[in-house]
């Protein structure tokens, strides 16, 4: 089975300056996983795109790569505080 903590991680460094500052949190009940990507405020607008684009497509990467798992994926996408 794919980690899609692992996968969200790949795909957020390699879009943002400081991928230093990347981090995901993954939460799990029984019918769903949570996953929270956290990054730099200043990567921000990397992350979401113009009108959220780039964000939209990254849940539909974590979406296909979780189709074996039978659970409903949830990206949350924060700044870090």
């Amino acid at each position: 089975m794919i980690n899609l903590q692992e996968t969200l991680l790949d795909i957020a460094k390699a879009i943002v300056d400081t991928p230093e500052e990347v981090k995901v949190t993954q939460t799990e009940d029984e019918k769903s996983i949570t996953l929270t990507l956290t990054v730099a405020p200043d990567d921000m607008g990397m992350v979401i795109g113009r009108h959220g684009k780039i964000a939209k497509a990254i849940r539909t990467v974590i979406k296909a790569a979780s189709v074996n798992s039978g659970k409903k994926v949830i990206v949350d996408i924060e700044d870090q505080k």
